[in-house]
């Protein structure tokens, strides 16, 4: 046998991620599956917004729904409530559950590794391609369900979630800040999907993931939890942008969100790069699922304890957040600036709420039950006094009030104050403000 001599060592150099990256783009947006999700976020909720805001009928279980008749940036703002519940896991489901696994079941892998030359080129590649195509996923809803709204019904103010006016200016500019609310939370529930994806393999639980973490969060939230737990789960920052929606703004609950996904993130990210660039490609058999309790979520349920201590820290915050005198100061704003709203669509004498002197005292299911927390048992008084005159108003109102803070207030007498009947609004006719309407009250708030 004779040796070759002098033969020079050829070495290759991994490809560039730019071209890793457009590649990992092209192969999504192939997909049909991909295609035809972007073609229903840009239709769908154009199609729910116009048909819905026509109705008689309208989703009143929703934030802004009662409203979507009256003007078109609500149905934009109902549609958002819907997202967070289970469309937008679903859709990082779709994308960053899926990017890793369909290596893994069209056996691609070794193809792939000898074409770029570097597991973590072809890792950053593709969590960047599945976070551009769901950010475009997001932003086709935003459009889509603003474009429905404002085409059918038009632009017009929106009393915010304490009962001041909003103009259609300051609402455009609000409503586009909620929709960029809800960006940290779905990339902690796209880096989850990534984490999901590399651990499971071939597996469709990985697939699964986002929507399996976003049901189990949804059902912690709906239960008695403390205010600390219940702020420092991602799914509460799908919900923090009802704070800019009053004034001044309720801005805790945001910060909270905020920090509480991008920690989300940025550790379910590195769980999922540490998995991948650990493995063992040239096992077959091997996908990595086994790894994925002890390395995978185990770390993202201690974040859950650390997070939820931190705010407890931090905050204050004890118990559930709703309290007895929460709820009297959020029902006397919002009733003090209706009240000045209903004054102004009946063509009476214009009033302040520095004049009305509003106060509120509630109460929840009697002597007997402790007056706070959740439910549909309080029972609020609210007095006030017009300017010039000395006899005291008085208006009853039913509240249910839900785990995460909003409550819907049910107009109970006198019926010329709080009951129904239609005014006249610059969309047309609509019902009384003051008769059912939708608040918030601060969680973290003192």
């Amino acid at each position: 046998m004779t040796a070759i001599v002098g033969v020079p060592l050829v070495r290759t150099n991994p490809v560039a991620l730019s071209r890793g990256y457009r590649f990992e783009m092209v192969k999504l947006v192939s997909q049909w599956r991909i295609r035809l999700l972007m073609v229903a976020c840009l239709i769908a909720p154009a199609a729910y917004s116009a048909v819905v805001s026509q109705q008689t009928s309208l989703p009143t279980d929703a934030v802004y729904g009662r409203l979507m008749n009256q003007s078109g940036w609500a149905g934009s703002l109902a549609i958002l409530v819907f997202l967070g519940t289970l469309l937008l896991p679903l859709l990082t489901s779709v994308v960053a559950g899926d990017i890793f696994a369909v290596e893994d079941r069209l056996g691609t892998w070794r193809h792939l590794l000898v074409a770029v030359r570097s597991p973590r080129r072809i890792f950053v590649s593709k969590a960047l391609a599945a976070l551009t195509v769901i950010l475009v996923l997001l932003v086709c809803l935003m459009v889509s369900s603003t474009t429905g709204g404002l085409v059918s019904v038009g632009s017009h103010p929106l009393p915010g979630l304490d009962g001041h006016l909003i103009g259609s200016a300051e609402l455009a500019r609000t409503v586009v800040l909620a929709w960029l609310t809800v960006v940290p939370p779905t990339l902690a529930f796209s880096a989850v999907g990534l984490l999901g994806s590399v651990a499971l393999g071939r597996s469709p639980l990985g697939l699964l993931a986002p929507v399996a973490l976003a049901l189990v969060l949804m059902g912690v939230q709906v239960m008695p939890v403390p205010v600390a737990l219940r702020v420092a789960l991602p799914t509460n920052a799908f919900i923090a942008y009802r704070g800019l929606f009053t004034d001044p703004a309720q801005l805790g609950p945001f910060w909270v969100g905020l920090v509480v996904s991008l920690s989300w993130t940025v550790l379910a990210t590195l769980l999922a790069y540490r998995l991948f660039v650990r493995r063992d490609f040239t096992d077959l058999a091997n996908d990595g699922s086994s790894r994925l309790v002890l390395r995978g979520f185990a770390p993202l349920a201690v974040l859950v304890v650390v997070t939820t201590v931190v705010v407890a820290a931090t905050t204050g915050a004890t118990g559930s957040g709703i309290e007895k005198a929460k709820v009297e100061a959020a029902l006397s704003t919002s009733f003090s600036n209706l009240y000045v709203l209903q004054t102004d669509q009946l063509n009476r004498p214009p009033v302040t709420v520095s004049q009305l002197g509003t106060t509120t005292s509630c109460e929840k299911g009697g002597s007997r039950v402790t007056d706070e927390g959740a439910g549909a048992g309080w029972r609020c008084t609210v007095t006030w006094t017009l300017p010039g005159t000395t006899a005291v108003g008085t208006a009853i109102y039913q509240l249910e009030i839900a785990p995460e803070g909003r409550y819907v207030a049910d107009g109970d007498g006198p019926k010329e104050v709080n009951g129904f009947f239609q005014v006249r609004t610059p969309a047309g006719d609509a019902p009384n403000p003051l008769w059912q309407f939708d608040g918030v009250v601060d969680l973290l708030g003192s």
